[in-house]
């Protein structure tokens, strides 16, 4: 899936994912390829993305939004 995660100061992730794996204010969710369209805020805690080369990255996040595309396509919106 295309994954975009973007803070209000920086580009923290941009590229192709395996899974994004993120709380929600509903509890913790996971993020796959071809994933039903959702709009969601964040709550705190580590977000983390697996690229498509198997590196995983953790992202500390306070709040922010999620938004699942139609097109495989994943944005997010997050405080640090």
């Amino acid at each position: 899936m295309k994954l975009s995660i973007y803070s209000l100061k920086n580009i923290l992730f941009q590229g192709e994912a395996q899974l994004l794996n993120c709380k929600t204010p509903s509890g913790e969710i996971t993020i796959l390829d071809n994933h039903e369209p959702l709009i969601s805020s964040l709550s705190a805690g580590p977000m983390k993305v697996v690229a498509k080369d198997g590196m995983e990255h953790l992202f500390p996040v306070k709040s922010g939004f999620m938004e699942v595309k139609p097109g495989n396509e994943v944005r997010c919106i997050v405080q640090e």
